[in-house]
Formats: C-alpha cells, sequence, structure tokens
C-alpha cells in the first residue's frame, strides 16, 4: 500500500516546491502594492515618518514639511546602489503621524530618534546635562528671613533648575565653572559655603584669610554691601565687565578721597583681578549687542568615516571652552539627511549639500530641541532657514545662524575648527590603535574571529577587604572599545569571607548558566554564527534580535587556580572551556610581566610587555579590578555607615538620600535632625520627612 502511494506523494513535490518560490515574489509584490496605495493616501501636511524593515526593525525616523510628496520621493526613485537605495530596497512597512507644524514636527522626530537609534538616522549621544553657576536667591524683604539666605551663596550646579535661584550658563564643563566660581571668589569675594555651615560659624574660615569670602557668617560685611557685591557678579557674569570696572573704580576713588586707604586698596586688587581676566578673554565686550553676548560656535570635520562636531560656549561675551562630539552611522544617516523637503518629483532641484552640512543638523535638532538655545548659532556651514525657524518655534526664541562671521567671531570660529579637526584626528588615531591592538590579540591567541570589531571578552575579577562586602565585576570589550554599558556586578554571599575561588564559582555560575541553556536551545548566538546587523563588514556589531551573544574570551584575574575553578563551572554547563584565559601576574607582580594561562592545557604564553596584545588584556584586567573595588568600597561603606537604613525608606531614592546626607553630614546628622529640618532638604516633602524620621527613630 505504502509503495504505491509512494510515487503518487513524492511526484508533486518539485511543483510543491516551485509554487513556493514563486509565491515569495507575489508576496512581495502585494505588499510593495500596499505600501504604495497607503502612501498615495498620505496627506499633504506636516509630519513625521518611519520606514520599518520586514523584521520591524526601525530603519529612519525624518520629518517633512508636506508628508506625501517627501514620502513619495523615496519610492517613485530610482536610488540605485545609493545609501538611499539600500534603505528603500529593505522597506516592508511606514507609520506616519500628522502634526500642526513644523515645529511639532521637529520635535516629535528628535524623541523618536533619541529613543529608538534607527539605523539609518546620524545619531549623537544624548549627553547634555551641562554644568551651571548658581546664585541662590535672596528674600524680597529680607527680615525675618535665615541669616544664609540673606546672604546669596555661589555654587556649583547640575541638574532641574528651580526658578527660585537664578543660572549662568550652561557651561561646556566643570573645569569651566569652577574656574568662572574662582574668578569670582577673588573679585566679589561671594561665599560658597552651604547653608548648615554658614549657620554654625563663629569665626570666619580660611576663605576669609586669604580675601576669597568677605565673611557674612559672621558679619563681617554689611548685608547693603554684600548685595552691591552680588549685583555686580550678576553684571559681570551676564556680559558687563566694563560697567562693573567703571563702578569700582568710583568706589575705590570715594574710598581714597575719604582717606579710606586699606578699602581703596583692596578695590584696587580686585580690578587688578578683573582687568587680567578680560585681557585673557580678548574680546571687546562692547561690541556687541547685549542679546549677542551669548553665542554658540559649532564647527564639522569629517573625515575617515568619522565626523566630529565641536561646540564652543560664549556667555556673556566669555569664551568658556569647548566640547567635542563623535556621531554614529555618520555614512547612512548623511545620505538621507542631506536630501532636502523640497527633493521630490515636481520641485526643482535643490542646491547639493555635504556630509558636514547633513552632521551639523542633525547635531542641532538633537542637542537644542528641549534644552535652552542661545539667540545666535556661529556655524561653519550653512544651516536651512526652516530648520532655524522649527527650532525657534519650538525653544520660543528667535534663533539666528552665521556661517560666514567676521572679526571676533571669525576667529571664534577658527579656534572651533581646529578644535575639532584635533578631537577628530585624536580619535581616529585611538581608533586604529584599539583596532590595532584587538588584532595583536585575535593573533597571538589564535582565535577564530574574522572581524575583529566583532571580538567580544568579557573578564571577570573578585575584591572584598579581608572577606568583608565581597563583590565580583564583569566588564565587557566589544567593538574594538570597552562597553560601559554592559558592565555587571556581583554581590557574592553564602561563602566563606575571602574565598576568592568560591566567589569565581559563585559569579561564573550566575552568569552563564541561563546563556549556557539558552546555547543548548539553539537560542543564543555563539562566535560562528554572530554577525553584524545587515551583513556587511562595515556595520555595527550586535546579536540578532531575540538571540544571546556567548564571548569569544572569557579573562578571569588569576593564575593557574582561577583557571582551574572556571575550567570546572563551563564542564558542568557545557560550554566550551577553550574561551577560558587567566591572566596572571609575573615575577615580583611588575607590570608587563603578566602570563597567560590557559584551561584547555595549553602551555602558558608570555607577550612580552611591549606587545600590543598584552596591553589590551591588561586593559581590560585593570578595568575589571576598578569596577569591582568601586563597588566594593561602596558596598563596605553603606554596611559601615547604616546607609542601608536610608534604602529601606519608600520614597527615598539615590538623589534624595545624596542630598540627606550631604545636608547633615552623614547618617548620624540625618537621624538627629528634626521633621522640619528634614523637610527643608529639596524634594523631601512634610510626610516623607515624618517617615523618614519614625525610620531612624
Amino acid at each position: 500500500m505504502s509503495g504505491k502511494n509512494s510515487p503518487a506523494t513524492s511526484a508533486p513535490d518539485a511543483p510543491a516546491e516551485q509554487a513556493a518560490e514563486a509565491a515569495v515574489p507575489d508576496a512581495a509584490a502585494a505588499a510593495r502594492e500596499y505600501l504604495l496605495a497607503e502612501v498615495a493616501a498620505l496627506p499633504g501636511l506636516p509630519g513625521v515618518y518611519r520606514w520599518f524593515d520586514a523584521q520591524d526593525g526601525l530603519l529612519y525616523v525624518g520629518k517633512a514639511r508636506n508628508l506625501k510628496k517627501r514620502v513619495c520621493s523615496y519610492l517613485h526613485k530610482d536610488h540605485g546602489g545609493t545609501r538611499i537605495g539600500q534603505m528603500v530596497a529593505r522597506i516592508a512597512r511606514l507609520e506616519t503621524t500628522v502634526v500642526r507644524t513644523e515645529a511639532e514636527a521637529l520635535l516629535l522626530e528628535n524623541n523618536l530618534i533619541k529613543a529608538f537609534a534607527p539605523r539609518f538616522n546620524i545619531l549623537f549621544r544624548d549627553d547634555k546635562s551641562y554644568p551651571y553657576l548658581k546664585l541662590t536667591a535672596a528674600p524680597a524683604g529680607g527680615v525675618g528671613a535665615p541669616p544664609a539666605s540673606r546672604y546669596p551663596r555661589m555654587a556649583y550646579f547640575r541638574g532641574a533648575i528651580d526658578r527660585r535661584h537664578r543660572y549662568f550658563g550652561p557651561y561646556p564643563n566643570a573645569w569651566a565653572v569652577k574656574q568662572t566660581i574662582q574668578l569670582m571668589q577673588k573679585v566679589f569675594r561671594l561665599r560658597t559655603c552651604e547653608d548648615t555651615v554658614f549657620a554654625n560659624r563663629s569665626r570666619p574660615c580660611l576663605l576669609y584669610q586669604i580675601q576669597r569670602c568677605s565673611g557674612p557668617c559672621v558679619g563681617l560685611v554689611a548685608p547693603a554691601d554684600y548685595a552691591r557685591d552680588v549685583r555686580d557678579a550678576e553684571r559681570f557674569l551676564l556680559g558687563e565687565p566694563q560697567e562693573v570696572m567703571s563702578d569700582l573704580q568710583a568706589q575705590m576713588m570715594a574710598h581714597a578721597e575719604a582717606l579710606e586707604f586699606e578699602q581703596a586698596a583692596a578695590l584696587r586688587d580686585r580690578i587688578g583681578s578683573l582687568s587680567r581676566v578680560l585681557h585673557q578673554q580678548s574680546v571687546e565686550a562692547s561690541s556687541f549687542s547685549s542679546a549677542e553676548k551669548d553665542v554658540d560656535i559649532l564647527a564639522v570635520k569629517v573625515a575617515g568615516g568619522r565626523a566630529c562636531v565641536n561646540l564652543a560656549m560664549v556667555r556673556g561675551s566669555r569664551h568658556l571652552g569647548d566640547r567635542a562630539y563623535f556621531p554614529t552611522h555618520v555614512d547612512e544617516g548623511a545620505a538621507l539627511v542631506t536630501r532636502t523637503d523640497d527633493d521630490e518629483d515636481d520641485a526643482p532641484p535643490a542646491a547639493p549639500r555635504g556630509t558636514e552640512a547633513a552632521v551639523l543638523e542633525a547635531f542641532i535638532v538633537q542637542h537644542y530641541v528641549g534644552q535652552p538655545v542661545p539667540p545666535q548659532l556661529v556655524t561653519s556651514h550653512a544651516v536651512d532657514e526652516a530648520l532655524l525657524e522649527a527650532l525657534g518655534e519650538a525653544a520660543g526664541v528667535r534663533v539666528r545662524a552665521q556661517h560666514q562671521p567676521r572679526e571676533q567671531r571669525r576667529i571664534w570660529l577658527e579656534m572651533c575648527a581646529k578644535g575639532a579637526e584635533l578631537a577628530l584626528a585624536r580619535l581616529l588615531a585611538e581608533e586604529g590603535s584599539a583596532q590595532q591592538r584587538t588584532r595583536a590579540l585575535v593573533e597571538a591567541l589564535d582565535l577564530d574571529v574574522a572581524d575583529t570589531a566583532l571580538l567580544r571578552i568579557e573578564c571577570f575579577d573578585i575584591s572584598h577587604t579581608g572577606g568583608e562586602a565581597t563583590q565580583a565585576s564583569c566588564v565587557v570589550f566589544e567593538g574594538n572599545q570597552m562597553q560601559s554599558s554592559q558592565y555587571r556586578r556581583f554581590n557574592i554571599e553564602g561563602i566563606t569571607g575571602g574565598d576568592d575561588y568560591a566567589a569565581m564559582r559563585q559569579v561564573l555560575t550566575r552568569r552563564y548558566a541561563r546563556l549556557a541553556e539558552a546555547v543548548a536551545a539553539g537560542k543564543a548566538e555563539t562566535a560562528e554564527t554572530a554577525e553584524t546587523v545587515d551583513g556587511s563588514e562595515t556595520a555595527t556589531p550586535a546579536p540578532r534580535k531575540g538571540l544571546a551573544r556567548l564571548p569569544d574570551l572569557v579573562l578571569v584575574d588569576g593564575g593557574r587556580g582561577q583557571v582551574a575553578m572556571a575550567r570546572g563551572v563551563f564542564e558542568e554547563l557545557g560550554l566550551d572551556i577553550a574561551l577560558i584565559v587567566g591572566v596572571e601576574k609575573g615575577e615580583g607582580r611588575k607590570v608587563g610581566l603578566e602570563e597567560l594561562v590557559f584551561a584547555d592545557g595549553r602551555p602558558k604564553v608570555a607577550l612580552g610587555h611591549d606587545s600590543a596584545a598584552l596591553m589590551l588584556v591588561a586593559q581590560i584586567r585593570d578595568e575589571a579590578h576598578r569596577f569591582a573595588i568601586t563597588g566594593m568600597r561602596a558596598r563596605r561603606a553603606s554596611v559601615r555607615t547604616g546607609g542601608s537604613k536610608l534604602e529601606d525608606i519608600p520614597g527615598v531614592g539615590p538623589r534624595k538620600r545624596a542630598r540627606l546626607l550631604q545636608r547633615f553630614g552623614g547618617l548620624r546628622g540625618v537621624a538627629s535632625a528634626g521633621v522640619e529640618d528634614l523637610a527643608s532638604v529639596e524634594g523631601i516633602s512634610k510626610d516623607l520627612a515624618e517617615e523618614i524620621y519614625r525610620a531612624l527613630h
């Protein structure tokens, strides 16, 4: 019976396969027709569009003044083998959102890019937590207010802004803020101490002795004189140094005429300090209007497939310094961003825009949306006026850009461009050196890795103090650099204090037990199956969606004992023991004499103190040690000070806990504080203060 049926059942196999193969292009054609019909139904209104691939991965986010025309320009043109063509070939579906204005489209586009990091968008790291100089507010009347509040203080500040106080900045880095505070202390002698310190002083501190503070804590300066110094400091920070200088000179002459020569000499010294600062800045503030004294200078350099945007800040006509940003997806995103909203079938051809302009506009969108925008930008390349209008509408200010400045601004732009060039050269040199070290390690250990960018290394270290607060660290090296976002710490429990072998066994088991199960079930990638997102050699390495990633190398900080322990764990889990390498300290524990110990029985290898491979191994090992010891110290301090008592109180998170400990000098001070004192701390409500008081008593 079965023999008769065999030919009948096997004969249709080939036609069935052919029919199935024919159905694939039919399905693709049907999907394409549906997509074209969906595009044809789009409105001619402002909005944001999102392209997705067949795996539902987000390819690109863009904004348009006219959704229908802009989206049609992707599908109704032959883009060939360009970056745009590569993306269009992968498009499976479209999502759009209609908004009222182009400013709303700008905001939505920025939020989506930051949230989902699309493959073909130029991406900048979302790191805009700039520091400010904070000047606390004095009470309107001054009568009945706490003594400290009657004397505003200067402070370094980073975080959410409280509208009661005045903030100056932003500054490009913490050093610029601290330098400005030192200047304010020299010239205006404003206090910087905390209110709790101010309220408990019985004699002036060292800052008064070195003439960096006027001593308001013990009444050595009249409130009116201190208020005048505060006003002068504000005017200086707002870009009016010449006016401040004139007032100080007038005060000095008044004291001299009254034969108050000591006061006149003190003002003379302050004028001298202010003059030196103005000379160093080399800026003639009077040449600018009040609206032009806050300027951001932006310069772009592109080379070697990487880009750098250097941002220099001028506040109150003072050049505060610069800060470099390095975007990703430059090649992919530039090809799409350089297209304009007028690049459509029925529009005249737009002027060509280079990669630099595309990177600059992507930075402006992602950097300034939701942040304070200065009224004037000086840029190395021209910026689309429509973008500036949308940005100004979103920020509530008129924003202008100038890309061919003169005089002082030209000097600023040249300085900024040189900074961008140097920062990009340094980055390329560091990346080249990192690739060289990775390649040297692959060759030295004969690792089966075709692309060094795909090499993944995980390194483990154990840290404790005499068995107390034992903690293990796991750091990750991938893509030729350390991946700090993938670092992990493990609290080690249930072992004998100081037993490093047991600690290593526990951390390796916790790290790889689930991954070993995924490997056995075929739900994890190994070194042989890992590949890039789009199969290209230049793409950023990443595991395929839904799959975990086994490392190509597991480093343990230790010799044969630690390696033997790691080997036992891997054998129990069914993982390849050839992945394990121990970093054994050499003779005298000297740096550069380390030897590599292999779990699979290979003889030890001494790479040599000048080996690039050993430099990389030492870098990873040292990072694991640093990460472990900092975590251990924090845990040990928490145990010793009882900081965990605050952690156990509902509603007291890390920020509130830090504010409490800083205000009262530690947990003992928090415990001795009353409910009213606790409620005076920023972010602590009356109910929460009562809860904290009950928990600590």
